[in-house]
């Protein structure tokens, strides 16, 4: 922990604005240097022109790659497209357009030249196509330009094609691929015009409007919750307002500030401005207010969500996932009889447990919410969501509302759990942790060379040769995900009290290991220590 962690952030902790986008149009990155191609994450292309990693020529020669990608797709409609506060932000959708253009591609950008939250634009796509009329005239994809909560100076670029959630890794490989030729080529095959031609669409009145379809703001107004909202600057900012309005709520948006810099946050774990509304020491201004029956926080581009109660403060993501799906799945009686309750494989098994009680269907996937994108569509995961604080559920219908993570959705419904049921959501985890246990969960990382992450992204289960646990047997050894199959490009290794998660980072030369135990945190601390070697021995270290 940094020894500013979670204090204000002073000038010298701020990134210069003016020369982070002179940058981005002066640097020109080399295609032979790996930290400088394109490369698609969980979320996307990310990075920052300061290290020549998110510059013009990238959003020119990924934009110019989603354009032939959607061709060959047959994609014919509308792309919507939309970007987050992040200083990169506005000048890559700027690129982006006249790329965009330039190959006669229909483009609807804001109405009201605001800032697009990630799942606005995913509401957008999925109104679009779930529309007969409109989807005769062929159906609509988009881009989300946002590194999501990443530090100020990084930028972001993600696609998400007609099903409204994150691309799968074949469009995004492909897209990548497609990028680094254009890059090599010399941008020769980039056709650019004026970005005259592009449609307006209301995403923010489309959204809000169409929330009463999926939260019950009756409930909330008529017992009164008092909401707080911090959007810490980013896309969520004028929403939360229309919200308030729309549907006559005691809100108040305790932060309406945006600034590129963010000078008004205090510093993450690690020192540096994060906007991280599941991290204690990035919501510390947020935490200082008083008097609200919900407090809630969202990143940069809304996608993820931060809870606060009066009785328990700023919750563990994975204790409100539990909380949340406890409540949906006994309050949502039009869902399907089967609709299964979706987790990610590094999520707490308090879900598990949950899901066991409700005698529901466990779908647990790799890390990543693309998985739950077709559970979602047609109705067959009624919640899916990340421990990492990002989730979307269903309709009071049963249909599909978001394939991408919804913070604002997640941050409402806490003040409907608080409304419905009398008591904060914080509370109601006290229940669960008297029914089924106390987990104790902590992610760490551990050294690892390049060599060694690209092995453990290969590891299978039998190369596991350990029999116990931290004293129990072991009693599952998963390299690939019960819910799909998919491989987790790493490793599971389960007990009947306890389990940890070892996966390779994708920046950093460490590899993550997620662990979980409900015998207390010393028996915690015995399963990182043994999972450590666990891994190094399967890695021949």
């Amino acid at each position: 922990m940094h020894a500013r962690a979670g204090t204000q952030a002073t000038e010298s902790d701020l990134i210069d604005v003016e020369a982070l986008v002179r940058a981005y149009y002066e640097q020109t990155p080399d295609a032979a240097v790996p930290e400088q191609r394109v490369a698609f994450g969980t979320s996307g292309h990310r990075g920052s022109s300061f290290s020549t990693s998110f510059n013009e020529h990238h959003i020119l020669a990924i934009t110019q790659a989603i354009v032939e990608y959607r061709t060959a797709q047959g994609i014919t409609g509308p792309l919507f497209i939309g970007s987050d506060t992040h200083a990169l932000s506005a000048p890559a959708q700027t690129t982006a357009l006249d790329v965009l253009v330039g190959n006669g591609v229909r483009v609807l950008v804001d109405q009201y030249d605001d800032y697009v939250p990630t799942p606005a634009l995913s509401h957008a796509i999925l109104t679009w196509n779930n529309d007969p009329a409109k989807r005769a005239e062929g159906e609509a994809d988009g881009i989300v330009i946002t590194p999501s909560h990443n530090p100020p100076q990084d930028g972001g670029f993600k696609y998400n094609p007609p099903h409204g959630g994150p691309a799968d890794s074949d469009a995004t490989g492909w897209i990548a691929n497609r990028a680094n030729e254009l890059i090599a080529g010399g941008l020769r095959e980039v056709k650019q015009a004026e970005p005259s031609a592009v449609e307006t669409y209301d995403f923010r009145t489309a959204y809000v409007a169409d929330l009463a379809n999926i939260i019950d703001f009756d409930a909330i107004r008529s017992a009164g919750v008092k909401i707080g909202a911090d959007p810490l600057g980013g896309a969520s900012v004028n929403y939360w307002a229309a919200i308030r309005d729309a549907y006559d709520l005691d809100l108040t948006v305790v932060n309406e500030r945006v600034d590129p810099a963010w000078s008004f946050m205090t510093l993450d774990w690690d020192g540096k401005i994060r906007m991280d509304p599941s991290s204690p020491s990035a919501m510390a201004s947020v935490l200082a207010h008083s008097g609200y029956d919900i407090l809630t926080g969202n990143d940069a581009d809304a996608d993820r969500h931060g809870i606060v109660t009066p009785d328990g403060g700023l919750m563990n993501p994975n204790h409100y996932l539990a909380v949340a799906i406890e409540y949906l799945f006994a309050h949502r009686p039009e869902w399907r009889a089967d609709a299964a309750i979706g987790k990610t494989l590094v999520s707490s098994s308090m879900i598990d447990r949950v899901a066991a009680a409700l005698d529901r269907r466990l779908w647990e996937v790799p890390v990543g919410f693309k998985w739950f994108v077709p559970g979602l569509v047609d109705g067959s995961v009624g919640f899916g969501g990340e421990e990492s604080a990002g989730a979307s559920f269903l309709r009071f219908d049963g249909t599909v509302w978001t394939t991408d993570k919804d913070g604002i959705l997640l941050c409402l419904l806490a003040s409907e759990i608080r409304a419905v049921t009398g008591r904060s959501p914080s509370e109601l985890y006290a229940d669960l942790v008297e029914r089924f246990g106390d987990p104790a969960y902590e992610r760490k990382d551990a050294a690892a060379t390049p060599a060694q992450k690209a092995a453990l992204g290969k590891l299978t289960g039998d190369a596991i040769t350990a029999t116990e646990l931290a004293g129990q047997p072991i009693t599952a050894k998963l390299s690939k995900a019960p819910g799909n199959d998919a491989a987790i490009g790493g490793v599971k290794v389960q007990t009947a009290d306890a389990w940890f998660a070892a996966r390779p980072s994708g920046t950093e030369d460490v590899y993550k290991i997620y662990a979980e135990s409900f015998k207390g945190a010393d028996h915690l601390a015995q399963v990182q220590e043994e999972a450590k070697r666990v891994v190094d021995a399967a890695l021949g270290g």
